[in-house]
């Protein structure tokens, strides 16, 4: 483990991060909810070993994000990502609670928006995950709206993801990320993805082709003094995906269960992709997985694209 350590805050940089900020090279944070909360071990390592590989061999680093006894990691070593692969009882840390697990010393895995804003202290530009969080349905009255959206709109990093999950009201996320600013962009495709499937049946905001533009895009941003994060919506590959119709009658069962048992808040998420991983009998996992990686496979080229 490197010590290099900000010394305003408890972060440690694994070495193999550390000597890759040194030398200026591209890096990709990647989040470590997917690792404790998304799936089992030893299912949930291979996973992460392969996520990481891919942006290797990509020409990039992979930085994975976790809080462990109350510091900041940005970027683990094998033996500690083999640890949070392994523990129990791990808190699921956002923007609201990022802070907590740092003062008191607990073991935290990041989502979406405390991703976001490690990385941007540590000086990482793009990020790669499987969705992102939005509206959950029903919002009118829960009033559930995920932090992810309003970390986009603060935090200057780009996320590349596969659209928002599919379990949330897509139309409402979109609205959501346009009155904030956020800009959403499809990856190749017209169609702004829900996850599993290549298409929500939404078209996207804007729609870039290339690593290059992508870069592009952000470098005027800067110029122009935009503040807040981009979203790279990554629709999962042709042979990987559920079609978008099949999916639905999954997630109505799943989001009629969750009422029958009066799930809510930070807990809905994990319900409803557990009861769907089950409805599908796995077929959602693997697509999960094989999403992620393809969305990784598209950080690493944007990183590289950025110091290019």
């Amino acid at each position: 483990m490197n010590a290099s350590a900000d010394p305003t805050l408890p972060i440690v940089y694994s070495e193999e991060v550390a000597a890759a900020k040194r030398a200026g090279r591209p890096l990709v944070a990647l989040e470590s909810t997917i690792i404790t909360h998304g799936m089992p071990y030893p299912g949930n390592l291979d996973m992460a070993r392969s996520v990481e590989a891919i942006i290797r061999q990509a020409g990039a680093v992979p930085a994975t994000i976790a809080v462990i006894r109350g510091t900041l990691h940005v970027g683990l070593e094998d033996c500690e990502l083999q640890d949070l692969a392994k523990a129990r009882d791990v808190l699921k840390l956002s923007r609201a609670d990022l802070a907590f697990a740092v003062a008191l010393g607990r073991t935290g895995a990041t989502t979406v928006a405390a991703t976001m804003i490690a990385a941007s202290r540590a000086g990482i530009d793009v990020f790669a995950t499987g969705g992102i969080g939005g509206v959950h349905r029903g919002a009118e009255e829960s009033f559930d709206i995920s932090a992810d959206l309003e970390e986009l709109a603060k935090t200057p990093v780009i996320v590349v993801c596969a659209g928002a999950k599919a379990i949330l009201d897509i139309p409402k996320t979109l609205e959501v990320l346009e009155t904030r600013g956020v800009p959403v962009v499809t990856y190749g495709s017209d169609d702004f993805p829900a996850f599993w499937s290549r298409a929500s049946g939404y078209p996207s905001p804007l729609r870039l082709d290339a690593p290059q533009q992508v870069a592009a895009f952000q470098a005027a941003r800067t110029a122009l003094g935009i503040e807040g994060g981009m979203l790279v919506a990554n629709p999962v590959l042709y042979a990987d995906e559920i079609p978008r119709e099949e999916m639905e009658t999954f997630i109505q069962t799943a989001l009629k269960a969750a009422d029958e048992q009066a799930v809510t808040a930070k807990a809905v998420t994990p319900f409803l992709l557990d009861h769907i991983f089950h409805q599908t009998s796995g077929r959602s996992l693997k697509t999960n997985i094989a999403l992620v990686e393809n969305n990784a496979r598209l950080a690493a080229e944007i990183a590289l694209a950025l110091k290019a």
